[in-house]
């Protein structure tokens, strides 16, 4: 999350502080007009950059996941960037329109339009010719921009159409760009500001007509084969084993994936819950019935039928220097430990090397099915790991009291926790009050993608 927040302040305080050196005038405006001026081309400039970053980061770049600690976490960067840009849209829009209301509200009484001066530069009068067109179609583009910005913040939005609708941002954001170009003040071009803006315009074009073309991802994508299908009606989740040709690359045991199994749906994330054998070559995936999509899958999937996977992704891959780890299950939650526990009774199989951690695994549930906690006990049993069984309504809730009286050498430890969002960040405030440094050793993925 820190290198989260860093990024977001520096996409947002660098443009910001170039176009303030550019323009010192903003603290002394010599008047109401200019003073609006200078917060249209401000706002402007700040959102169209949001814009562009947040277009980069859609084409999950490989480079940057290792710094960011995940795809999940880059997109929850691409999230607040969303959400940043449709604050200052908005702004710059209401910048846009202040003198209409100010007239209307008798501040100000409508004055007479200074006379136009003749621009001698081709290239300069074009833009200026320009303005009324891309004043135009940047008002429209905005209004769109802000129905699907808007759509894609309301998590009961169907996810399948929220699919479709996210990606007519990109044509949104081409129009918003050359909205852009045609409206950020000329001289400022031939800036540090104008050199950073085109940059990003550039990337961010390249990157929604990309998306547009669906090739986000592409190079990452393999037709897989379903082998195995599994319903567990106690915790009412689906089981699934596809096998995988030469194109996937292998997995580590708490990386995920973009499976899809019908276009119209569109590809969703699922952690993968095993370990990657290169002579059997099969990934596992485990989906709980939560949605409509979801809720249908047991119903929709058939032996043989075609899965396309996009991946491996993330870094909750368990690679720390601690002598022991606590793993912390919510729910569904359990399938990357599931899959790090394959790994680990292969270890202990002598079949691969081992790096052996003493780990402790509570998984906390309110469903129950007996085949599933069996098959996870004997997991457990295979890779020498001390399991924890949590069921709500028979042992009440889990908490940070109850883990470190069951771990004494808790401090010593690294804490992996994959569950709902609200109960891994409880657990990280309360364990920080405890002094732990959560930091560099609390790992949560944020497993939401919008």
């Amino acid at each position: 999350m820190r290198n989260i927040k860093i990024a977001f302040w520096l996409i947002a305080l660098v443009p910001a502080a170039l176009y303030l050196l550019i323009d010192p005038s903003l603290w002394q405006p010599a008047g109401f007009i200019p003073f609006r001026a200078s917060m249209m081309q401000l706002t402007g400039v700040v959102a169209i950059v949001f814009m562009s970053v947040a277009m980069l980061l859609a084409l999950r770049p490989r480079a940057l996941e290792g710094w960011f600690g995940g795809l999940d976490k880059m997109y929850r960067l691409h999230k607040w960037l969303g959400i940043g840009a449709l604050v200052l849209s908005i702004l710059h829009w209401m910048w846009s329109q202040a003198p209409g209301w100010a007239i209307s509200l008798g501040l100000f009484e409508r004055g007479q339009r200074p006379p136009r001066t003749v621009i001698e530069e081709p290239v300069r009068a074009f833009f200026a010719s320009q303005r009324g067109f891309a004043e135009g179609i940047g008002e429209w583009a905005f209004y769109a921009a802000v129905i699907l910005l808007v759509l894609a913040l309301v998590r009961y939005f169907p996810y399948r159409w929220f699919y479709k609708t996210h990606r007519l941002i990109a044509i949104a954001y081409l129009v918003l760009a050359l909205h852009a170009v045609v409206l950020f003040s000329f001289d400022n071009w031939a800036t540090p500001l104008g050199w950073l803006v085109a940059l990003l315009l550039a990337g961010g074009t390249v990157a929604a007509v990309l998306a547009l073309a669906d090739r986000v991802g592409a190079s990452r994508r393999v037709i897989g084969r379903l082998a195995e299908l599994r319903f567990y009606p106690g915790v009412r989740t689906v089981e699934t084993r596809i096998e995988v040709g030469q194109g996937w690359p292998g997995h580590k045991a708490g990386q995920f994936a973009f499976a899809m199994s019908d276009p119209a749906e569109g590809p969703h994330p699922y952690t993968i819950a095993s370990a990657w054998n290169d002579t059997t070559r099969h990934v596992t995936l485990i989906a709980k019935q939560l949605g409509d999509h979801t809720g249908r899958l047991r119903e929709k999937l058939a032996i043989g039928q075609p899965i396309r996977l996009e991946g491996p992704y993330g870094c909750f891959t368990f690679d720390d220097a601690c002598p022991h780890q606590v793993w912390i299950a919510g729910g569904i939650g359990i399938t990357p430990f599931i899959g790090r526990m394959e790994q680990l009774a292969r270890e202990a199989a002598g079949t691969e090397p081992s790096r052996r951690q003493t780990v402790d695994l509570f998984h906390s549930t309110s469903d129950v099915d007996e085949d599933a906690l069996a098959k996870l006990a004997a997991d457990a049993s295979a890779a020498n790991i001390r399991l924890h069984l949590m069921i709500d309504s028979r042992d009440g809730f889990l908490t940070g009291e109850r883990i470190r009286a069951a771990v004494p050498n808790w401090r010593e430890a690294s804490l992996w926790f994959c569950g709902p969002a609200g109960f891994g960040d409880a657990l990280r405030r309360d364990f920080a009050a405890q002094g732990f440094p959560v930091g560099p050793r609390f790992h949560q993925e944020l497993f939401s993608m919008r």
